[in-house]
């Protein structure tokens, strides 16, 4: 399903509906990414997982996984949006934006700005009261790009991988493992817009 056409330099671009055909060329966007190269390689030995996660993303109303393709309908762009119900804020949805990836060559043309604004519109279409999506703490050109859009930082967090045997660790244990997250951790900045206002662009 299209949702949207861009005029930019090098294009034009289509915004639409990530197919199950777009998986391997939107993981290899996540690839070229050097922080995340080494989560998500670019030969797909196995590719089940991300196979059963986009179904689970399709039959999720409340995803919209985007794949920006070109006039031959090669994939060079992509982002995650995620809808979020909540009773903070009166009971506000939040719109979530994850997972942005631009093909190296094209991000100086304005498409990344111009995928973003799409999303805070849609946001605002779909009835969200706040846009927020994180970046992590080394990506210093994708804060400026984001602060630009109008999103200020708001939040600090953290991220650890789920362990089924911490609640029987020791307390020492803990300890250890506390203080070995904390010189790990990467933490992520959230930034924030609010889709009620002024759009992006």
């Amino acid at each position: 399903m299209t949702l949207a056409e861009l005029d930019l330099p090098g294009g034009p671009f289509t915004l639409r509906n990530a197919e199950a055909s777009d998986v391997g060329p939107i993981v290899g966007l996540m690839a070229a990414d050097s922080l995340r190269s080494s989560v998500d390689p670019a030969a797909i030995e196995d590719r089940d997982p991300y196979t059963r996660a986009f179904q689970a993303m399709e039959a999720d109303p409340a995803q919209l996984l985007v794949a920006v393709v070109t006039a031959a309908d090669e994939v060079v762009a992509t982002m995650q949006l995620t809808f979020i119900p909540g009773l903070a804020r009166g009971g506000a949805t939040r719109l979530q934006i994850e997972a942005v990836r631009v093909r190296s060559d094209l991000r100086s043309n304005g498409l990344g700005g111009a995928m973003i604004t799409w999303a805070i519109n849609e946001g605002r279409r779909r009835g969200a009261q706040l846009v927020q999506l994180t970046s992590d703490g080394s990506r210093v050109a994708a804060h400026r790009f984001y602060q630009r859009l109008g999103f200020e930082a708001s939040h600090v967090g953290s991220e650890r991988p789920p362990s089924k045997h911490l609640a029987e660790e020791t307390h020492h244990g803990l300890c250890e493992r506390v203080r070995t997250l904390l010189r790990n951790v990467v933490s992520n900045t959230r930034w924030d817009a609010l889709a009620a206002g002024d759009s992006a662009d």
